[in-house]
């Protein structure tokens, strides 16, 4: 199955970017291991390309099958070019409506999963030369707002991660990639997707909004994901991949203003923030 073509190995497939990435990395002639946690939802998938796709079931908060899952494939396809770490849920609730065990589920599926799956990919992407990690992070990973905090703690989390791994093995010719998408139609907003913590009346009207926006914004979302899937793959063909690929462009312009009020903020504080060193000698 791997003797042409690239394989890929991308966590959440059976929808949303993960499906798109693998029907378009099919499109290319390369190789594609799809994980999901129901795994016949790729069956249609499988059953059309039934010599270069594979569907496997994969918790990704389950370390140790992480682990054997990784073991296996690199032991029968000998190699893993590109993992995509995909897997992930919507959380909405205000911070203060956010449990313990909420927030300790959130950071397993979008950092602590990843994590463990990129490392145990990495060493033979490492000794080979070449790879790529993608992972798929949010606007939400740069910025926040009520409702959010959660989810956006845990892509910022993801981000940094990554950020600090690219500098690591960029040496070893291994690309980091971090998406940072917008709203897409994808089944984030589904109601059998979207965690909603329990509501405090206090935040009603703040959290409220991005409540509804949540609920009621399944299938409305402007955000196309075969085309985020052909432009993260325009992205790890360049020569010189960026290190963040902002996508949609609600999320071009969110990022924009955020830069810009941080900047801005920059300024105004500057001279109390430089004050705070030791005077010179």
């Amino acid at each position: 199955m791997a003797e042409n073509g690239k394989v890929w190995l991308i966590t959440g497939a059976s929808s949303g970017f993960g499906r798109a990435l693998a029907e378009a990395a099919v499109a290319a002639g390369d190789t594609v291991i799809g994980t999901a946690r129901r795994p016949e939802a790729l069956a249609d998938l499988v059953a059309a390309h039934p010599d270069r796709v594979e569907a496997i079931g994969l918790d990704v908060t389950d370390g140790g099958r992480i682990d054997e899952v990784a073991a296996d494939l690199v032991a029968r396809y000998g190699r893993v070019d590109v993992l995509v770490n995909n897997a992930g849920r919507t959380q909405v609730g205000a911070f203060e409506e956010t449990t313990d065990q909420e927030l300790r589920d959130l950071f397993e599926v979008h950092v602590f999963g990843p994590a463990r799956l990129t490392r145990a990919l990495l060493p033979q992407m490492r000794k080979r030369g070449s790879g790529s990690i993608v992972n798929m992070s949010s606007v939400g990973g740069q910025l926040s707002f009520a409702g959010f905090s959660a989810y956006s703690a845990t892509k910022a989390a993801l981000e940094q991660l990554s950020e600090g791994l690219a500098d690591e093995v960029a040496q070893f010719g291994v690309k980091v990639l971090i998406v940072e998408p917008g709203a897409f139609r994808t089944n984030l907003f589904a109601k059998d997707a979207a965690h909603l913590s329990q509501e405090h009346p206090a935040y009603a009207e703040k959290v409220g909004a991005t409540r509804n926006m949540v609920q009621g914004g399944d299938g409305t979302q402007p955000g196309d994901p075969a085309k985020a899937a052909a432009a993260i793959r325009l992205a790890l063909d360049a020569e010189r991949t960026p290190l963040r690929l902002p996508l949609g462009g609600d999320a071009v312009d969110a990022l924009i203003g955020h830069l810009d009020s941080v900047r801005g903020e920059l300024a105004a504080w500057e001279k109390v923030s430089r004050g705070t060193d030791f005077d010179s000698r």
